[in-house]
């Protein structure tokens, strides 16, 4: 039975030994000092007042090692500058290190607080009784407690042997907002510097003693098997030391990775694709539209929609589709393995190192505890690192080569064996009243089941799906949701914002739509429909309208909505907005600026992001997050589109799936609101709208709907 993706990034993990890996702050060398005050698996710090933080979730450029540290050192008044960083693994006090879902920082917040509170506590305790003061006459600050009335200061350092000996506080008295001293300010990355002057290690630049290199022959089709290989002109090639098989296919084992390519290169394999093998990308979208209609699961439903559309005064439909995309991490797949004496040690870029460890154990017959995860830097996720296969790989190589190894894929690689996030088709459907009104809506969607997670099950709870249909925002009176799911023929798997981009995408250029059959501008309509009941509750979220509205007011102001853009020689300008609301959490809007020229070709010149994304941690980061989402949506909007022949992916590098260009970057602007004293996700949450702002704003330049993605000049001609 297949998991869900919430269910999968919710789930617990199996145990195994802690092992922290130590990143020192800006990079510095040296070992970490001795620590004789540890009041939790989170923090400990040194006699020479060095303050260890233990992050439990994987940096990917997202900037989560940052914000978790910001979190302890704000409750612990540490010295930043003092700040050192460890990468926790798998194990007893680390049994949740997965990163997904945008949740790092909000799963994180009151456990990091409570740790750092509670030290913070101790420490100032263990210094009061040291001058034989009270407690309450005393402060932390920076590394430090001081007595108020006398000035008297102690550094942490000092205090620490006295405070081990007390007992942790279970309730310490956790910083009110008000007295952050860093949270919510602008922080450099702490392992910026070493990332950008390329001494940060990921997972790719990782070595260990005696380890050869792997290149692997796979399929790239579903199913397929090995039928030969050249193994005697592999072995000819400089550098290559062996080439062994494991399950599903052939490694190359050699000194460096140049030469395990070129030997991999040289095996001259050939796979029987299996029935697989004649697989189209027309032959997908055929399976998609011939399930489409069919009835669909009803996954959400108010009032009756089917009968109140059907005698609507004016109604109106609408079908979007959403093409295949790749992940295109910049950081290619890999994994370091090392399998002896009964135990496994692995080094992988991965997001997932609970079921890397778990299913490294399985492969090789023995308890998960006798798997070592050790976390490395990402250069990028976005999802795929959610998937274990990789890691799995270098597994059953290092096993078969009985030495360590590292598997190391190809840019190619990356894209033929990339777990592709589906096609999707949205059919959408509105009733309007005498007087205009929305009525009625309906919203299906019907795409492949995320094979990463597991087999397909029918039977499957759907989970809230669609988001962005389930949990659509706006008070209709009659509503119906319903949700197509199908088997998978190839390699798919979550993407960044997963299934909202598609549904969000259609909801929103929908929303347009009715807008100018009603004669309404997009933004006053849907004011109206988020002045309903707020929150309202669907399933276990609460949906905030009143906060939506809030955003989508500012984020309308901020870029001048109700003009329209200055126009440009030989160009028809526009504007066009989206908002929406993640999981009952986040809530975002954008307005995009743009341009078509006469042959349909479309510039992006302005975006404008509002965003309440509750307690911000760190600003920068918040801002960086957007502004990547902005990127990543306008590449998915105008240029992403993977597609299949002969049951494979047919890209193989960026040259044939582009990403936006830096000459194509829009002005971007980003205004951040203050909501919930929690803070939300934000990784995730800026991508789904920027596709309809895009699109609605090339229909008020040009008066033509963008209903299929990427956008292609030749449809706005």
């Amino acid at each position: 039975m297949s998991a869900t993706r919430r269910q999968f990034l919710k789930n617990g993990a199996l145990g195994a030994a802690a092992l922290a890996l130590p990143i020192p702050l800006f990079g510095q060398a040296g070992k970490l000092a001795a620590a004789p005050f540890a009041p939790s698996q989170w923090l400990r710090i040194g006699a020479d007042g060095r303050t260890v933080l233990v992050v439990a979730h994987s940096e990917m450029g997202q900037g989560v090692r940052t914000s978790l540290a910001m979190i302890l050192a704000e409750e612990l008044e540490a010295d930043w500058k003092t700040v050192v960083i460890e990468q926790a693994s798998p194990g007893p006090n680390y049994t949740n290190t997965g990163t997904g879902g945008s949740d790092s920082v909000e799963s994180s917040w009151k456990p990091l607080r409570e740790a750092g509170a509670a030290a913070r506590e101790m420490l100032v305790e263990a210094a009061a009784n040291k001058w034989g003061v009270p407690a309450s006459d005393c402060r932390a600050e920076m590394g430090a407690v001081i007595h108020s009335a006398s000035g008297r200061k102690a550094s942490y350092g000092e205090l620490v042997a006295a405070a081990a000996a007390l007992p942790v506080p279970k309730q310490p008295r956790l910083k009110d907002a008000k007295d952050f001293r860093l949270l919510g300010t602008r922080v450099p990355r702490i392992d910026g510097p070493g990332i950008v002057t390329g001494r940060a290690v990921y997972g790719i630049d990782t070595r260990v003693p005696g380890m050869l290199f792997a290149a692997l022959a796979v399929c790239p089709v579903k199913g397929g098997k090995l039928v030969r290989y050249e193994v005697t002109k592999a072995k000819a090639v400089p550098g290559v030391r062996d080439v062994v098989l494991i399950d599903g296919g052939v490694a190359v084992l050699a000194d460096d990775t140049f030469a395990a390519l070129s030997g991999r290169d040289a095996l001259e394999v050939v796979w029987d694709d299996g029935p697989n093998g004649k697989l189209t990308t027309e032959e997908l979208w055929g399976r998609i539209d011939r399930a489409a209609e069919k009835p669909s699961r009803s996954t959400r439903k108010s009032g009756d929609a089917g009968t109140v559309l059907a005698t609507a005064p004016t109604r109106l439909s609408a079908s979007y589709r959403t093409p295949f995309q790749a992940h295109a991490t910049l950081e290619p797949g890999n994994t370091i393995a090392k399998v002896e004496g009964g135990a496994c040690e692995i080094w992988s870029p991965t997001q997932s190192p609970q079921r890397v460890q778990k299913e490294a154990a399985k492969l090789l017959g023995i308890a998960p505890e006798k798997v070592t995860v050790h976390v490395t830097l990402i250069g990028g996720g976005f999802g795929r690192r959610l998937g274990a296969d990789y890691a799995l790989e270098a597994v059953a190589v290092a096993r078969a080569a009985k030495r360590p190894v590292q598997v190391v894929w190809s840019r190619a690689d990356d894209f033929l064996r990339d777990r592709v996030h589906p096609a999707t088709r949205v059919d959408l459907a509105a009733g309007l009243d005498a007087s205009g009104r929305l009525v009625a809506w309906t919203h299906t969607a019907t795409t492949f089941h995320l094979s990463m997670f597991g087999d397909f099950d029918a039977n499957e709870d759907p989970d809230g799906n669609p988001w962005g249909g389930c949990d659509n925002p706006y008070d209709i009176p009659n509503l119906a949701v319903g949700w197509n799911e199908i088997e998978s023929p190839i390699h798919t798997g979550a993407w960044r914002a997963v299934y909202y981009p598609a549904n969000v995408f259609a909801r929103e250029c929908f929303l347009d739509e009715i807008a100018a059959r009603s004669g309404k501008d997009p933004l006053a309509l849907r004011l109206a429909l988020l002045s309903g009941p707020s929150p309202f509750t669907y399933g276990k979220r609460k949906v905030d309208r009143a906060g939506l509205a809030r955003v989508l007011k500012v984020a309308a102001a901020k870029s001048g909505w109700g003009a329209v853009p200055a126009a440009l020689k030989g160009r028809r300008s526009g504007r066009g907005l989206a908002c929406n609301i993640y999981h009952g959490s986040t809530l975002i809007a954008q307005v995009a600026d743009v341009s078509v020229g006469a042959k349909g070709d479309v510039r992006v010149h302005r975006v404008v992001t509002a965003v309440d994304c509750g307690q911000v941690v760190n600003l920068s980061g918040v801002e960086g997050q957007v502004e990547s989402g902005v990127i990543w949506g306008l590449s998915y909007a105008m240029k992403g589109e993977i597609t299949i022949a002969a049951g494979r992916v047919a890209q193989t590098s960026f040259g044939d799936y582009p990403v936006l260009r830096m000459d194509e970057m829009p002005k971007l602007e980003t205004h951040v609101l203050a909501g919930n004293p929690v803070p939300k996700g934000i990784g995730e949450m800026p991508v789904p709208c920027v596709a309809p702002a895009v699109a609605n704003a090339i229909a008020a330049a040009t008066g033509k709907r963008v209903r299929r993605l990427p956008i292609r000049p030749a449809d706005l001609v």
